[in-house]
């Protein structure tokens, strides 16, 4: 697979891995093995940044849509991240209300269905 892909799966910022990652395809078995046993390179990456926006709409509780409403549109850091938890300014404040909102409505539709397919099969 490409090294994007690569590091997508492995929620790293391509541009922040090293040159040798980035450099050739990254096998499936390759791919498995840094998963399992990650090169200091990669803890590094996970624990500190920059992360990617999905990892950092993860760390923050908002959409990658909420992101960029509240306009980062750069990759962050574990600091930076942090930073913004501790000022909660107002942006995050409302998307993470937002997001938390979607994802009970989300909940509450899944457990309908749910219920409705276990009435009909029953």
């Amino acid at each position: 697979m490409k090294p994007e892909t690569a590091a997508k799966k492995l929620g790293v910022l391509l541009a922040a891995t090293p040159e040798e990652f980035r450099a050739q395809p990254v096998t499936r078995s390759q791919l498995n093995e840094l998963q399992e046993n990650p090169p200091e390179w990669l803890a590094e990456l996970r624990r500190t940044g920059p992360h990617p926006r999905p990892v950092v709409a993860a760390k923050l509780g908002v959409s990658i849509a909420g992101l960029a409403r509240g306009g980062v549109s750069e990759p962050l850091t574990t600091d930076e991240i942090q930073e913004l938890l501790r000022q909660k300014p107002e942006w995050l404040v409302r998307e993470r209300e937002v997001h938390a909102g979607v994802m009970a409505e989300n909940a509450r539709v899944k457990k309908s269905r749910a219920e409705a397919a276990k009435s009909q099969g029953a």
